[in-house]
């Protein structure tokens, strides 16, 4: 690894852990979303090291009931690794209406699974900040977020209308029932995400990495998150495919391609 890239990676930690501390600082009410996925493992990790090895809030999986069995097991592995504070929430009045990629489109499943409960889990709990791990490079819409978002009492995100963030000065209050979504790595790319677990030794799923030509590249629900043609087995090889691809990095997840501007309306709606 160059120098020149492991200073970049120093100056995306900082950043990030300074993320953190400003929200952790700003904010009563804090959790952390967690998918089990790359990102959020990052994002794991950068907690700890702002925090001094340890997670001050809790970790929050919205389980939809179509994980990998994989993912269940890494969940149950990695919260004891790192000593997490791990809440799961499932929609269960939707999933007791027979909501599910059975009967219903992925966009009307991820909405009612996915935002609904997360939706859910907020009215609970009165958070009034989500750590989350979204990056700009991930798709168009993401690109428009800000490192302190706001979400209105309904949710929804007002995409035309971001606050200005200049000289790190952030929108650090929200009002009764709204909240704002604070996003670390929102400078970070895929490659930088994958050097910087490399670099890190962060422990991830296995199913990032090919199985018989195989590997997933973004991990979502089972029934719509489909793996892509590799065999790269090792972190090296991943970002040396990475640097080759010409499709984006969501291209395997079924619910972002399902209608014009679908992800737009799911994260418009309160989607992660």
């Amino acid at each position: 690894m160059t120098q020149m890239s492991r200073t970049h990676l120093d100056d995306l930690e900082n950043q990030s852990i300074f993320i953190f501390r400003e929200a952790y600082h700003a904010f009563k009410n804090i959790a952390m979303p967690w998918s089990m996925g790359k990102d959020s493992n990052v994002l794991v990790w950068l907690a700890r090291k702002a925090f001094f090895g340890r997670v001050p809030f809790p970790v929050l999986h919205i389980d939809t009931t179509y994980e990998f069995p994989e993912m269940l097991e890494f969940r149950e592995w990695a919260t004891k690794y790192h000593n997490l504070n791990l809440i799961i929430k499932i929609n269960i009045e939707a999933r007791g209406r027979g909501i599910g990629y059975e009967t219903h489109d992925p966009v009307t499943v991820t909405h009612e699974l996915k935002t609904v409960a997360l939706q859910q889990a907020l009215a609970e709990y009165k958070w009034d900040a989500l750590i989350t791990g979204i990056r700009r490079d991930e798709d168009p819409t993401r690109a428009k977020e800000r490192y302190f978002s706001p979400r209105n009492a309904q949710f929804e995100w007002d995409y035309k209308d971001q606050p200005p963030e200049f000289w790190s000065q952030f929108v650090t209050t929200a009002a009764k029932g709204e909240h704002v979504r604070v996003q670390p790595l929102l400078d970070w790319t895929e490659v930088d995400i994958w050097r910087y677990i490399e670099r890190e030794n962060i422990p991830i799923p296995q199913m990032y990495f090919a199985r018989n030509g195989k590997r997933f590249r973004s991990l979502g629900c089972s029934p719509i998150t489909h793996p892509i043609e590799s065999t790269a087995s090792t972190i090296d090889e991943i970002i040396a495919e990475l640097e080759a691809a010409k499709t984006t990095e969501r291209a395997g997840r079924a619910q972002d391609h399902y209608e014009r501007n679908a992800m737009q309306k799911l994260r418009a709606k309160g989607f992660l």
